[in-house]
């Protein structure tokens, strides 16, 4: 029997509630699980190691001591366990401190049958991530399994589709073949076998199992598990020989990625070393698994990892890529990938990627993903790093957004509270909180930096570092963007006055919203902010956010001709994600195009999206505009992008945002 399972499939939990022991067995009852209780705190080490679970449940509501966490926790690190903590809402502020003593999930009551139940799937899947859980277990006592090899037979169909790696194994030129075919392929004397065996399967329905020699091989057997899906059969294939149990160990059976044993070993070898890891979860999976089956969800998730290895490659080439549980993947980070910028760049790129429709049949199938990144510790060892992916995926699953959170080397962290943020945004200035820094923008035909737009970073002192989407979403919905904004604009221009002669060809862009142009003075606020700063007015570039919907654009049109009439620049920027790019184009006075990052990478996929990019860039260039393209990864797509007339590009191909001090260096190398 596995560790977390009870006889009857049942998860197991062990409750430790001095006040409500029996309500809380009743609610893990009611969602599914296999409940065992205790009071006291002195009891409950023994009895939750003589149990059979894997998650434990600690009650701290109604003033219940953080100290009834302590004789827990060693038992539970000691199995590969998660622990819960039940609080009251007033008591919210001491979740760091918690999680610090050992808590790996938290609740808030009050205890809903729903979030009861949600709370304990995630904690399982830290049990599944650490140890494997009981499907882990049940298969760590068979023979390691191979990389990748599976076939199945869909009901009504000739063929049997084999995976890649089981036909070349088998010295077969197809992977769809008829089933006489691949008999054939095996030595006679164990053919006969082999059809009692499908035959059983087919009659029964009930799992069954074969093996046989490999043709060419001597002493070399494969074994193929048997199992009936919705209309198929279907069969994962394990080598039984010594020579290929170490390469089973090391490779996840139905991706091919490296396994959870492999990934948590790279880790170990990491101890110490800067490393940052994504915990990347695909959303509802169980419900495209109940609606297409199992054989398809299988195929499916090889799909998907061949997504994120190419994605990983582009972006971060040599990181460590692993499936370590169900719909949970693993990727690695050294070096200069470790880096937050690149990381929650990855963690995009990859949210994107797994977000593209996948074709099953007639059917397209759309899954998202959410993503928790980890920066280690200097003590962090390979579970608690994973541990601390974990709470960050679980922030990014709750806090809504772009379905990502990052927990820094300096700081524990918890879901970014929204309210807090509101009240937090009218001191950040103050204290210094909102940084600038500045990404590179180049020639298409050159490696020499030709201007930089500025950009915000909000360094929270308890959230760590936030991106330019959460202090701008906080700033509108507290009011707040005038102030801040123009904050953003006067340091911009006084980091960018301060620069030496090197960067005196460098035009700088900054950005300016619809709420800015529409007020009343703007025009002559922002001049006097260019003067007064040093910069001049000629290399200035103001960038109008294409999303920012300006209601008056015969106004607009005004004051960006008074603009330019002044000497600046006049960019609309984000061309492509809304619905009044036109309207725009042909009523604003615009000296550059910048065409949205999405739309940008888009010229690297079907003909269709070249077609579109092309549209845009042409129709550009015929109203005499500069085109600039966002968010370039690749060098296939900045090959594309210049092939069709585009004159500038910026990116993590070249270069994230930077402070205005690496800047220097980056022009002074050259």
């Amino acid at each position: 029997m596995s560790g977390d399972q009870s006889a009857d499939g049942q998860r197991s939990l062990f409750i430790l509630s001095p006040g409500d022991r029996d309500g809380l067995r009743q609610a893990a009852q009611r969602v599914g699980w296999r409940a065992i209780g205790a009071r006291r705190a002195k009891d409950a080490p023994q009895r939750y190691l003589n149990s059979e679970a894997q998650v434990a449940l600690v009650d701290l509501r109604k003033g219940g001591a953080a100290e009834l966490l302590a004789p827990l926790v060693p038992a539970m690190e000691a199995g590969g366990g998660a622990l819960l903590v039940l609080i009251d809402p007033q008591d919210e502020a001491h979740i760091p401190t918690l999680m610090t003593a050992g808590a790996t999930h938290y609740l808030v009551a009050p205890v809903s049958d729903a979030r009861l139940g949600a709370a304990l799937a995630s904690a399982y899947r830290l049990v599944e991530r650490l140890g494997g859980g009981a499907q882990h277990s049940q298969r760590a006592q068979r023979i390691r399994r191979g990389d990748a090899l599976y076939w199945d037979l869909a009901r009504g169909h000739r063929l049997l589709r084999l995976s890649d790696n089981l036909a070349r194994h088998l010295g077969l030129a197809n992977v769809q073949v008829a089933p006489s075919t691949l008999l054939r392929r095996l030595p006679r004397s164990e053919r006969r076998s082999i059809l009692t065996a499908l035959k059983a399967m087919r009659s029964t329905g009930h799992p069954a199992a074969l093996a046989h020699s490999v043709p060419g091989r001597p002493g070399q057997r494969l074994v193929h598990h048997l199992r009936a899906g919705t209309g198929a059969i279907a069969a994962d294939v394990e080598w039984l020989s010594d020579g290929h149990e170490q390469e089973g160990a090391n490779r996840d059976y139905l991706t091919g990625l490296r396994s959870r044993q492999a990934a948590l070993d790279w880790l170990d070898r990491r101890a110490g070393l800067p490393t940052t890891i994504l915990l990347l979860s695909i959303s509802q999976f169980d419900r495209m698994n109940a609606a297409y089956g199992q054989v398809v969800g299988d195929a499916l998730l090889g799909r998907i990892a061949r997504r994120i290895e190419r994605m990983v490659d582009d972006v971060a080439p040599g990181a460590m890529v692993a499936r370590i549980a169900g719909t949970e993947f693993l990727i690695g980070l050294t070096g200069e990938a470790a880096g937050s910028d690149r990381a929650t760049f990855l963690a995009r790129q990859l949210i994107g990627a797994v977000g593209q429709p996948f074709s099953a049949g007639d059917h397209l199938i759309r899954l998202t993903a959410r993503c928790g990144i980890a920066q280690a510790r200097a003590e962090d060892d390979a579970t608690q790093l994973l541990r601390r992916a974990g709470t960050a995926l679980s922030d990014a699953r709750q806090g809504g957004g772009e379905g990502i959170r990052i927990l820094s080397a300096e700081r524990q962290s918890r879901q970014v509270d929204g309210d807090r943020l509101e009240t937090d945004l009218r001191l950040a200035l103050d204290r210094g909180e909102i940084g600038i820094v500045f990404q590179p923008q180049y020639p298409v035909d050159s490696d020499k930096i030709s201007g930089v737009e500025a950009l915000a970073r909000w360094n929270h002192p308890h959230y760590g570092p936030l991106g330019a989407g959460i202090l701008f979403a906080t700033a509108e919905r507290s009011d707040y963007m005038l102030p801040l904004s123009a904050h953003i604009q006067a340091e911009a221009l006084r980091q960018a006055a301060a620069w030496p002669g090197a960067l005196s060809d460098l035009r700088l862009s900054i950005n300016v919203t619809a709420a800015d142009i529409a007020q009343p003075g703007f025009m002559g606020n922002l001049l006097g902010l260019v003067d007064g700063s040093g910069f001049p007015r000629s290399r200035l570039t103001v960038e109008i956010t294409e999303s920012g919907l300006i209601e008056d654009v015969g106004a607009a049109g005004a004051l960006l001709t008074a603009l330019r009439a002044e000497g600046l620049a006049v960019a609309i920027d984000d061309f492509g994600t809304g619905y009044s790019s036109l309207a725009y184009l042909k009523s604003l006075p615009l000296d550059y195009l910048k065409i949205d990052s999405g739309l940008a990478q888009d010229i690297a996929g079907t003909a269709r999206d070249r077609i579109i990019v092309r549209g845009v860039i042409h129709m550009a260039k015929s109203l005499g505009l500069k085109v600039i393209a966002e968010g370039v990864e690749t060098e296939e797509q900045l090959d594309l992008l210049a092939r069709e007339g585009c004159d500038y590009y910026q990116g993590f191909l070249r270069s994230a945002g930077v402070a205005s001090a690496d800047l220097i260096n980056l022009v002074l190398r050259g």
